[in-house]
């Protein structure tokens, strides 16, 4: 997918075209970063944006990530592809997690600085942050002990991004970053009920739910808590940070701790929205996770001081929504 806003060649005043690669451009935040585009106005004559899916190469093999760079040619880099999945994936599977995450990010850094891209923002998770810190958490305490036991695969992946993005600048001055979104939900989501995260694992079986007229059935006791964040919103930050961010230390992308919400509450405004009139049961013999992970996003609020959040309730419906109008296409 390429989100032309001109000419392919170069700008009215003759200047070359920046290119935005996005690996993994076809999942939930390359969703959101397209409609940042689209709808929110933030779409530039100067810039093309190409969005990759799986189809366009295996970025864990270096030769086949070469030549999407040889092929593309770009400026700026926006790394979002990964191997991801729910709770009860990376439990089953924390070796695949580390061992196909660890060759996608250093492939993909690796051609930036090879093609000599100006500028890298990967994208990591809350997830990875040790799991014994004190609350909440900042952007200073990602290594400061091991992650969670259940997704310790995927954490120490996603860890390693940040040291090759301060080893790749203080060795070659290479302006590569990395943002630490927390729990994002919205359009296009993967809504698998055994491999999706939280939110649209709920919301598909809060569709079958309502067809068998059963009540939704959340796993575990819905007492942790999140900061959930709508991916059009998310979109949006990335294309701020992309043009405006200036540090290789990362940042929190997250609303306020004020905003953080319970699974069980999130069941049930879905229950709500969905008008499930059997309302919600909880299987307590499913595990919780981290019972919570709250993250402070200070360091946001000072760079993006007037930014507003879409609140839960709406890009809940939004997402049911869309969900129930794709149901036939959406992943799951």
């Amino acid at each position: 997918f390429v989100f032309l806003t001109e000419s392919h060649e170069n700008n009215m005043e003759g200047e070359k075209k920046k290119v935005v690669l996005v690996t993994g451009g076809a999942g939930l935040v390359g969703e959101g970063i397209k409609l940042a585009l689209s709808q929110h106005g933030l779409a530039r004559d100067d810039e093309e944006w190409v969005f990759l899916s799986s189809k366009d190469g295996d970025l864990s093999n270096l030769d086949a990530t070469s030549a999407i760079f040889e092929k593309y040619n770009p400026t700026h880099v926006v790394h979002l592809a990964a191997k991801v999945g729910g709770l009860f994936s990376n439990m089953r599977q924390n070796f695949d997690f580390l061992n196909i995450n660890m060759k996608i990010n250093t492939n993909v850094l690796e051609c930036c600085f090879k093609y000599k891209v100006e500028k890298c923002v990967s994208c990591l998770s809350t997830c990875i942050f040790p799991d014994g810190v004190k609350y909440p958490i900042d952007e200073t305490m990602l290594h400061l002990g091991p992650p969670h036991d259940s997704n310790f695969g995927y954490s120490y992946a996603k860890r390693m991004v940040d040291v090759y993005n301060r080893a790749y600048n203080e060795q070659y001055g290479c302006n590569f970053t990395s943002v630490i979104p927390t729990n994002i939900y919205g359009v296009n989501d993967n809504f698998s009920v055994e491999d999706g995260h939280v939110i649209p694992g709920l919301i598909h079986k809060a569709y079958n739910a309502k067809k068998e007229g059963k009540p939704l059935v959340c796993w575990g006791h819905g007492t942790a808590l999140r900061q959930f964040v709508f991916n059009e919103d998310l979109g949006r930050l990335m294309v701020h940070v992309l043009r405006d961010y200036s540090e290789t230390a990362p940042i929190i992308l997250s609303v306020p701790e004020e905003d953080e919400v319970s699974i069980a509450d999130v069941a049930k405004r879905i229950v709500a929205i969905a008008d499930i009139e059997q309302g919600v049961e909880f299987d307590t013999s499913k595990s919780d996770g981290q019972f919570k992970k709250t993250a402070d996003n200070s360091k946001l609020k000072l760079f993006l001081p007037e930014f507003e959040f879409t609140p839960i309730e709406e890009g809940l419906k939004k997402t049911i929504a869309w969900f129930a109008e794709n149901y036939d296409t959406a992943r799951k």
